[in-house]
């Protein structure tokens, strides 16, 4: 029987789930802003539904929804949302990104993704994870044409992508009018190559604010700027 993973105010099962809670999820939904006070939130791809949840407990969003595709997934992200104490606010669709942009005509303050993003030739012989991680399930452009429709006027679109991807991202972002807002690049250690960009767009066209975010300064020593960005999360931070 695997443990459910124990956060400060929740805890997820995701035995069901072929993509484990990981450092990228609790990232997002950590850096996201909450500025804009938003009163709706999706989720897309919410595979444990860490995501939402994480939104939940930092802000007073009143609906906060998610999609997933994967049956097990859907089915565990449900459980999870059922038994967290924002249950009154959370709720979870079993559809794809496509299905639920087009029966939906509600608009989303902010929309959150961390997108299947290994679009590498290999495959696994695990379906289910495959799926969960390779980017062809959900390619990019169809990610932000869709998203697009979903996001409010003045609402803000969060995600994170393998850094090598960043400068394609935003281009396929800015045919779409969407523009980078804040980007956080994010290494391993002060040595170590930038493997991961954070980044936050809107309709409105600003300056972008760059900056860079170490985890650790050496193995499990975590630097002051991770625990202070997840130590409302994590256990032991």
């Amino acid at each position: 029987m695997n443990k459910p993973f124990q956060f400060k105010q929740f805890s997820l099962d995701q035995d069901q789930c072929a993509m484990k809670i990981g450092t990228d999820g609790v990232l997002l939904g950590a850096w996201t802003s909450i500025e804009n006070n938003p009163f709706s939130v999706l989720d897309i791809g919410a595979g444990t539904g860490i995501l939402a949840l994480m939104i939940a407990q930092r802000s007073h969003a009143e609906v906060i929804e998610a999609i997933e595709i994967d049956d097990r997934a859907y089915e565990q992200c449900v459980d999870n949302f059922e038994q967290s104490p924002w249950n009154d606010r959370l709720f979870c669709y079993h559809a794809s990104l496509g299905e639920f942009a087009e029966e939906i005509d509600d608009t989303y303050d902010l929309i959150i993704c961390n997108p299947p993003f290994y679009s590498e030739t290999y495959k696994t012989k695990n379906d289910q994870r495959d799926l969960a991680r390779f980017q062809d399930a959900m390619p990019f452009e169809q990610l932000l044409e869709r998203m697009s429709s979903l996001l409010s006027e003045k609402g803000v679109f969060s995600v994170i992508i393998p850094c090598n991807e960043e400068q394609h991202f935003i281009s396929l972002a800015n045919k779409i009018t969407l523009f980078p807002k804040r980007i956080t690049r994010v290494k391993g250690t002060p040595s170590s190559d930038i493997k991961r960009s954070l980044i936050e767009f809107s309709f409105s066209k600003t300056v972008t604010k760059t900056t860079e975010l170490i985890i650790e300064n050496s193995r499990h020593n975590y630097t002051e700027d991770y625990i202070n960005l997840t130590r409302d999360f994590y256990l032991k931070m």
